[in-house]
């Protein structure tokens, strides 16, 4: 399991991301790794109900970030960074928009 640091998961990003639709299926089963990730990296958000409302490409189709609700914030997710060239999971990160991005 590899939590992403700031850095690593800003590596991720391509401008712009383009939003995934909803008939789009992941590009292979990531659910293993996310059942496998460490509960302090939750910072007790619950995101066990696997809702997944969005997903956003990189514009060069590399990387997809899938963002798991949470149960307890509209804004925060965990967000598993798919490595779609590789087939493989690129790692993890908590992400609190609030706080990243500075929204209301």
């Amino acid at each position: 399991m590899k939590q992403l640091d700031d850095a690593a998961f800003r590596a991720t990003f391509g401008e712009p991301m383009v939003p995934v639709t909803d008939d789009e299926e992941p590009p292979f089963d990531f659910w293993d790794y996310f059942e496998e990730i460490p509960e302090d990296d939750f910072e007790g958000y619950d995101c066990s109900a696997g809702a997944v409302d969005q997903a956003w490409r990189t514009p060069d189709g590399r990387f997809e970030h899938v963002l798991v609700n949470s149960e307890e914030e509209a804004d925060v997710f965990m967000v598993v960074v798919l490595d779609r060239d590789a087939g493989v999971v690129h790692g993890h990160r908590l992400l609190h928009l609030k706080d990243e991005y500075g929204m209301p």
